[in-house]
């Protein structure tokens, strides 16, 4: 094995008791079945996922942080909203309601309605 010499299989378990997400779970699951023998190439098929991906969850393990935090995305903020905080909230009492009540003539709101009516 080329990764994890040094964290044991129930090191990857107790990180796995205290994180949540599903990408933090995946990638500890992933780690302990290596650990326990699984291959790269077997993981990346499990995961469908590239062999480099999953290369790269047990390369961030092999640290000195904690488990927890090895597993765990940086907190990246995206995009800037468009709509304000009151537009967003105008916007979606607006879809739970008919299109015909604010005069569009459609049975149903759908994803162009709904990108057409933000545009105006």
């Amino acid at each position: 094995m080329d990764h994890l010499n040094e964290v044991s299989v129930e090191e990857l378990q107790e990180a796995l008791d205290n994180v949540d997400g599903n990408k933090p779970t995946q990638r500890l699951l992933a780690a302990i079945a290596y650990k326990n023998g699984v291959t790269q190439t077997e993981l990346a098929e499990w995961y469908d996922t590239e062999r480099k991906t999953i290369y790269n969850w047990l390369n961030r393990l092999d640290t000195d942080e904690p488990l927890e935090q090895a597993v765990t995305d940086a907190y990246r903020s995206g995009r800037r909203r468009k709509l304000s905080e009151k537009q967003q909230q105008e916007f979606e009492q607006t879809v739970h309601e008919s299109p015909e009540e604010i005069g569009v003539d459609a049975p149903a709101w759908t994803p162009a309605l709904a990108q057409e009516y933000l545009e105006e």
